[in-house]
């Protein structure tokens, strides 16, 4: 196979003589001769005919080509081998010329007719218009070379089961004298007997040649003898190819036509068909071509949709904000793309038409819309964060609506419009993309973002109302449970009631702007009450942790004050055991207050009545004189026995029967030391009243002792070592901490067997003080020693240091030639000695 360029024109072997399709040329010629944009504005002229009949001569002449002729002085024989394409030069419509092998040669041989039908039934499929080249003089003859020609024209059309209304032009070459009046009529004559001779299919068995064929007769002069007249008459006949195609004109007509953009592949399929010996369905072949055509210029359309530069713009810049009217700019690129298919493809079967261009649109559509979610997407979190903003910042609306929940409500209805907006703005006309889904998805963000901003007013509203409250509540509440009244609670119960109304009303009047329902504004006004009680609830625990320390604080504030609250002085007329009672019997009704919280107004507790049987174990109990008072004493016992307190719920319990009763004892274990102080106190006020002794005492110092206090003052030794005795006594005295071994006197700790455990522990610790004693003075007196031997030496250092430098100037120093750490240490040590040896006055 060749292609030849020629200056006129491009010239191809479509088909060689062996049957092959030249694919790659027929590609090149549209493109060269851009068919593509032919659309339905073409024609397709071949021509039949014995071979060296001259059908290459005519159609040079007749459409300016240049197929290979022969030539006549070399020899006679096939010139055209196959089938050849070009274009008709300056015939308007674009006009595809074919020409044909030869039938009836000499090269091929009598039985080898195989290519002559193919080729015969291609140029009858492909061809709106076919030249039948016939001489003369076969006009008329039974045996002519036109018979067997027209009667394999007619068979292979029986093979197309919907014929397409071909024109069959007979060219009569090297007319005679006989006028074409009278030829033509014998002509269509022979035509009629070939047609009825023609076995014919069912379905076309009374079907006439003019169903299939518009016949028309032309006839020329010899174009070796008369070649003027042949060019002439060729020339009138080439005017009716001009508008070929019109209404009318040659091929005014045709059906099932292929477009120009679909030619190629059509023929191609067409010589395949018939290559495998199949029947050729035109209609079907029409829907092939078609679809394969109509598929691969939408494919064509989604990859220069793609590879726009603009269309690549908009995406890109969709990703990244709310492109302003993409819908418009959207719907212009589609609409682009969308119209060149419609303009390539119009003149496809319209049935494979339109279900190529719904695919066409549906691609499209695909590839828009991950852009159009983008925009949508970016629409939404613009009205999202716009009615954030708002919600945070409703400064626009001051003056239009007040309160949270008519703010959030009027964003709401502001941002969904802006969102509405947007879409209507991205909207791609050829879609049908419903955005309830983006929208509901900005709806119940608007909605999960207002509900969670007032949840947070809500809390912060309450926390102010909440601290609020507990600055009112927590130093008056602490400050009653302090003082314990019997009226403590009572006054806790009426702060409560006041402090808690002025919240709930407070309360109200901050949550009045996010419009809460019955149910809602219910639970948070009981919130605030609740939380006022846990304040006094609170505060009551701390206190009853630090009972202990309240009861002892009471018990000294009574124990120690009068009634005038001035302090008490232990003269010796105090009634020290009632005393005592009153003060721990205040200390029990303080702890009676501390037991439990009584913020509900309820009937009164047995509490203080059972703690009351404390007061039995400290001092002498009164005696029960009767079974009733048995009984109720024996009942209040059993109750401090318990771990929680008859008729009070156990969330008001602070501190239990058991732990009052523990608290109680270790309550009395640590006055014990201050009433014991308070009666030595007063014994001792009582002994000071009078210096000296009882008289007996005077007369019996006289008698019996006399004698020795002549020996004391007749030697003076003696007196020296009672006074050394009595320093070692006191020492003594000092160290052991008589006075606290026993705090009741002396006599009685020797009478008492009650007191027997001191005087044992005085006895193991008075060997090992005394040793102590005497070790220290030892070591005191070495000290001291040494002590003195430095000051002499420093005092005689001193003296030679100023002899020496009798006339140097003289500089400061102290009075006493001891150092300042000598004295120090002498002081301190004469001061110990001092403080072990010293008596009371």
């Amino acid at each position: 196979m060749g292609e030849v360029f020629e200056e006129k024109n491009f010239l191809l072997q479509l088909i060689d003589g062996q049957g092959y399709f030249n694919v790659t040329g027929l590609d090149s010629f549209a493109k060269a001769e851009n068919l593509a944009q032919c659309g339905l504005s073409y024609a397709v002229v071949s021509i039949m005919g014995p071979q060296s009949s001259g059908k290459s001569t005519l159609l040079n002449h007749l459409f300016h080509t240049n197929f290979a002729e022969m030539d006549a002085f070399k020899r006679r024989g096939q010139t055209t081998q196959g089938i050849w394409l070009t274009r008709a030069a300056g015939i308007d419509p674009f006009t595809i010329v074919m020409d044909l092998e030869g039938t009836d040669g000499r090269e091929r041989g009598e039985d080898d007719t195989t290519f002559e039908k193919q080729s015969s039934l291609f140029a009858l499929a492909v061809s709106d218009i076919v030249l039948i080249n016939m001489w003369c003089h076969d006009i008329g003859r039974e045996h002519a070379a036109n018979k067997p020609l027209l009667k394999t024209v007619f068979q292979v059309m029986m093979r197309l089961f919907t014929p397409r209304k071909t024109k069959l032009l007979f060219v009569i070459r090297d007319k005679t004298k006989t006028p074409l009046e009278i030829l033509e009529p014998i002509l269509r004559e022979d035509i009629q007997k070939i047609w009825q001779s023609v076995p014919k299919p069912p379905t076309h068995q009374d079907a006439t040649l003019d169903c299939f064929f518009n016949v028309e007769v032309c006839a020329l002069p010899s174009y070796e003898e008369k070649e003027d007249q042949f060019k002439e008459q060729v020339a009138m006949l080439r005017t009716r190819f001009f508008n070929s195609i019109a209404p009318g004109g040659l091929a005014g007509d045709r059906r099932a036509v292929i477009p120009g953009t679909g030619f190629p592949l059509s023929i191609q399929e067409m010589w395949k068909i018939i290559k495998e010996n199949k029947d050729l369905d035109l209609p079907a072949h029409k829907v092939m071509v078609a679809t394969v055509r109509c598929e691969e210029i939408a494919k064509q359309k989604l990859v220069d949709f793609v590879s726009d530069e603009e269309w690549q713009n908009l995406s890109e810049t969709a990703k990244e904000d709310a492109v302003i009217m993409f819908g418009r700019k959207a719907s212009g690129l589609l609409h682009k793309s969308i119209s060149e298919y419609d303009t390539e493809a119009a003149y496809f079967e319209s049935g494979v038409r339109d279900k190529k261009h719904d695919f066409l649109v549906g691609k499209l559509l695909e590839i828009v819309q991950p852009a159009h979610q983008s925009v949508m997407g970016h629409y939404r979190s613009k009205s999202f964060k716009k009615f954030k903003h708002i919600v945070e910042q409703p400064t626009s609306f001051q003056d239009e609506v007040k309160g949270f929940a008519a703010v959030a409500r009027k964003a709401s209805d502001l941002c969904m419009a802006d969102f509405e907006n947007g879409c209507t703005d991205a909207n791609v006309l050829h879609a049908q993309w419903d955005s309830f889904k983006i929208r509901d998805k900005l709806r119940r963000d608007i909605d999960t973002h207002a509900a969670a901003r007032r949840k947070e007013k809500i809390t912060e509203a309450t926390a102010q109302v909440e601290r609020c409250l507990e600055e009112r509540l927590a130093a008056p509440a602490a400050s009653l449970l302090d003082a314990a009244s019997a009226d403590t609670w009572q006054a806790l119960r009426k702060l409560f009631e006041h402090e808690v109304g002025v919240a709930k009303l407070d309360m109200s009047v901050a949550i009045s702007e996010f419009e809460p329902d019955d149910l809602e504004e219910s639970k948070l006004l009981t919130a605030v009450e609740s939380y006022g009680r846990s304040i006094i609830e609170k505060k009551a625990k701390e206190e009853a942790a630090q009972a202990l320390i309240h009861m002892k604080d009471r018990f000294t504030s009574v124990f120690s004050h009068d009634s005038e609250s001035l302090p008490r002085r232990w003269s010796g007329d105090e009634d020290i055991r009632a005393i005592t009672k009153a003060a721990r019997a205040a200390a029990l009704k303080l702890l009676a207050v501390l037991a439990v919280v009584r913020l509900d107004e309820s009937k009164s507790d047995n509490i203080e009545a059972s703690l009351i049987t404390l007061l039995g174990e400290v001092l002498e109990p009164v005696q029960a004189t009767t079974d009733r008072e048995i009984t109720s004493s024996n009942s209040a016992m059993s109750t401090l026995a318990a771990s929680t307190w008859e008729g009070v719920l156990p969330e008001n319990v602070l501190l239990t029967p058991v732990q009052c009763r523990a608290l109680w004892k270790q309550f009395k274990a640590e006055t014990e030391y201050t009433i014991g102080q308070a009666l030595a106190a007063q014994e001792a006020s009582r002994r000071g009243s009078s210096w000296l002794p009882p008289p007996w005492a005077i007369v019996a110092i006289i008698v019996l002792g006399f004698n020795e206090f002549m020996t004391l003052i007749r030697n003076p030794i003696y007196l020296a070592i009672v006074f050394v005795l009595y320093l070692l006594g006191k020492a003594i005295w000092v160290q052991l901490d008589i006075g606290k071994e026993f705090q009741n006197g002396l006599l009685k700790c020797c009478f008492c067997p009650s007191q027997l455990p001191g005087a044992l522990s005085v006895s193991t610790k008075v060997l090992p003080t005394v040793m102590n004693i005497l070790k220290r003075l030892a070591e005191e007196g070495q000290r001291l020693g040494s002590d003195d031997h430095s000051r002499s030496t420093v005092t005689e250092e001193s003296y030679q240091r100023a002899s020496s430098s009798e006339f140097s100037p003289q500089r400061p120093s102290d009075n006493n030639s001891i150092p300042i750490d000598d004295k120090t240490r002498v002081y301190s040590v004469r001061q110990r000695i001092g403080k072990d040896t010293t008596s009371p006055r």
